[in-house]
């Protein structure tokens, strides 16, 4: 069953890119102004009626200012590069200086309105972009709970996955990966600790990527973890993804992780105009699945897309950690770590949040019957029984962690095979919304680059019964240009993405109803 269509809007932003989008207002066929009209008109048609994807947090009351401002500085000749006047949205873990407070998703942070940018996010005011809204998320960045329901907040309700309604967007960045293939904006920001950045690309038919820990900067960002957190830019094809990261990287005294990114950063989006295949080697790491699933036969395609486009494909072997001692030593890691660093976060929030500490949080939680109506918050009454930095088992555990990503693994790996970039199905097809059993995920595809630190992209390579699966291009430290490359490269071979259809259900769809009911 498809659900009736968004509302027409005098332009049409749909699926439009950043150049498409620059030509446009170059001509004076739209203004920024229109444009903000225009993704203002969709949000409404689409998130806040019709299929009601729930993926918009707020909208930046300051926006058509924006907007204004921009196409000023167009007429006077004072437009320059891809993100000028272009409307994007924000993650509502991350500060912006606009009169919107940021949540987490979480009630206890509904007067956080703290007037100042993330530096990621000047970064992209400089650029020119307009500050559109914020959007939904798992709340906490899914840290609060073992057993949450990803996309779900307590402000925003759950983000449904815009390709078929009663799936799941993933998490934690579920609303803007949601609103960027519903084109509610012409890309957004969000931020991964373990496979937040990746999963709701893959699962809602988008290009994600996460960046190497500290490219860019995580200051005046709700933390979870410093050794695994980072923003990422998130767009419906490969080149807007390079030009959001090329304005987004760069080094930031207050943040220590980023020291050496100026020294890496660049012009991403000029690294992928030669973009191609030929004579690369690239690492395929097949699951083994008995017998093979509809996303093993998808992902053998892309593999042969690659080859035929010139690639050298390289069947590495790597035996991956223990999921037992490996997930317990990152679950120890990042409790600890959100102990640390939520406290220091919420000592600078304005005098009107209440919460001032991880245990403010809980009991505020306890207290609030709407914020544990449907999973409870485990995760943070075990980070607020850790024992801090300097404990020996923490310590341990990140040591641990280290050696079986990068020194027994992708360092390893790629120096064994030495390929450019290490290619897997990014993860399942989303699965379906379930307030009994919660997520019921299991991929880990996102685990070895996150605890390692190291970049991962994920660009759509083809759908199981209409619902997207997205390819992986895992690399070493720094070496974004490098898989930005083969993935716009991989995109123009496979064109595998396409717009969202806002299907009730897989169920619903033919053949499948047709089966579903019984033969007369």
């Amino acid at each position: 069953m498809l659900l009736s269509p968004p509302h027409a809007s005098a332009y049409n932003v749909a699926e439009k890119t950043f150049a498409q989008l620059q030509s446009d207002m170059a001509v004076g066929h739209v203004s920024s102004q229109q444009l903000v009209s225009a993704y203002l008109a969709r949000i409404d048609a689409v998130d806040r009626t019709g299929p009601s994807l729930h993926s918009v947090l707020a909208i930046n009351p300051d926006a058509m200012n924006e907007a204004r401002a921009a196409d000023a500085a167009r007429k006077e000749g004072r437009a320059r590069g891809p993100l000028f006047g272009i409307p994007v949205l924000v993650k509502d873990n991350v500060e912006t200086a606009d009169p919107m407070p940021t949540t987490a998703g979480s009630l206890a942070l509904v007067q956080n309105v703290t007037h100042r940018d993330a530096p990621v996010i000047a970064r992209l005011r400089t650029a020119g972009a307009i500050i559109l809204g914020k959007t939904n998320l798992s709340e906490w960045a899914n840290i609060r709970s073992a057993h949450s329901i990803s996309g779900w907040s307590a402000i925003g309700g759950l983000v449904k996955n815009p390709n078929v309604l009663d799936r799941n967007a993933c998490g934690s960045s579920s609303g803007s990966g949601a609103a960027v293939a519903a084109s509610l904006a012409a890309a957004a920001i969000g931020t991964e600790t373990d496979g937040s950045l990746v999963c709701p690309g893959s699962l809602d038919g988008i290009v994600s990527l996460k960046p190497t820990v500290g490219l860019v900067s995580r200051t005046h960002v709700i933390p979870i973890s410093h050794s695994q957190d980072t923003p990422g830019p998130m767009g419906r094809n490969v080149a807007d993804v390079a030009a959001l990261l090329t304005v987004m990287a760069g080094s930031d005294p207050a943040d220590p992780a980023t020291r050496d990114a100026d020294a890496h950063r660049t012009d991403y989006l000029a690294a992928i105009a030669q973009a191609g295949l030929s004579g690369k080697r690239i690492g395929v790491a097949h699951t083994d699945s008995v017998p093979a699933t509809d996303e093993d036969r998808i992902f053998d395609g892309a593999v042969a897309a690659m080859r035929n486009a010139g690639a050298v494909i390289i069947a590495v072997k790597f035996t991956p950690p223990d999921p037992k001692t490996s997930g317990d030593a990152e679950l120890l890691e990042l409790e600890t770590e959100l102990k640390t660093d939520l406290n220091l976060y919420l000592a600078t929030t304005p005098t009107g949040v209440k919460t001032r500490t991880l245990a403010d949080v809980i009991a505020f939680d306890d207290s609030s019957p709407r914020e544990t109506a449907l999973f409870g918050q485990d995760l943070f009454v075990a980070a607020e029984k850790t024992k801090g930095l300097s404990d020996p088992a923490y310590r341990k555990a990140r040591a641990l962690l280290l050696r079986v990503s990068r020194t027994e693994g992708l360092d390893r790996l790629f120096g064994t095979y030495r390929i450019d970039a290490l290619v897997m199905p990014t993860d399942e097809p989303a699965w379906r919304v379930d307030v009994v059993k919660g997520d019921n995920d299991s991929s880990n595809t996102s685990f070895l680059p996150a605890v390692a630190g190291y970049p991962h992209l994920t660009v759509p390579m083809g759908y199981v019964r209409e619902l997207p699966v997205g390819i992986s291009f895992i690399g070493t430290a720094w070496s974004e240009a490098k898989l930005l490359t083969l993935g716009a490269a991989f995109e123009d071979a496979t064109r595998a993405r396409r717009a969202p259809k806002y299907l009730s259900s897989v169920e619903s769809t033919a053949p499948v109803s047709e089966v579903f009911n019984p033969m007369h």
